[in-house]
């Protein structure tokens, strides 16, 4: 694929992530493109799992949940059936919104929204101490969303000084990172 194309799909997948409700013909107006090959190129994003989706991003205040907390958890151990089981388990409860599993301490991070206090009170001793494998949980609870639900960058591209050269000699370059 040519670089050109490249970077107009990257440009399209940002501009569908900013706003996912766009028209085709809206979305090839913003990526100066022609109707045709936008939806072309949008559909190729999708096939090729570029674009997972579209969704509307609802206020958690607005449906009562006023609450999150960030949940460390640490298994056991971390043979394939425990990780399996917990990773099904974590998966099954609704009020996980996120669950991520790390490298080094601890496994996981898990991100849970409830109505208030009580309410994750109940949650960890009702669900969350009761996963398979769990050695130790730890939460911490969210005080201030700073930076939500930020869109990715425009593009993967780094900005590199070329060695000797003033400041006004900077060159892009572009990072190797094929699609999907």
């Amino acid at each position: 694929m040519g670089e050109q194309r490249e970077v107009q799909q990257q440009r399209l997948g940002v501009q569908a992530e900013l706003d996912g409700r766009l028209t085709v013909t809206e979305l090839a107006a913003r990526v100066r493109s022609s109707v045709s090959p936008c939806h072309r190129r949008v559909r190729d994003l999708e096939r090729e799992g570029a674009i997972r989706g579209y969704r509307a991003v609802v206020d958690p205040t607005a449906v009562c949940l006023n609450l999150e907390a960030l949940v460390f958890a640490t298994l056991r151990w971390e043979d394939r059936d425990t990780v399996t089981a917990f990773e099904e388990a974590v998966t099954a409860i609704p009020n996980v919104i996120q669950a991520q599993r790390l490298f080094g301490e601890p496994d996981y991070l898990v991100r849970v929204a409830t109505t208030d206090l009580a309410a994750y009170q109940q949650f960890y001793e009702q669900q969350l101490a009761r996963l398979p494998g769990v050695q130790r949980l730890t939460s911490t609870l969210v005080m201030k969303h700073v930076i939500d639900d930020r869109p990715l960058p425009e593009y993967p591209w780094e900005t590199l000084q070329a060695p000797g050269r003033r400041r006004a000699a900077i060159r892009t370059t572009r990072v190797a990172c094929p699609l999907p």
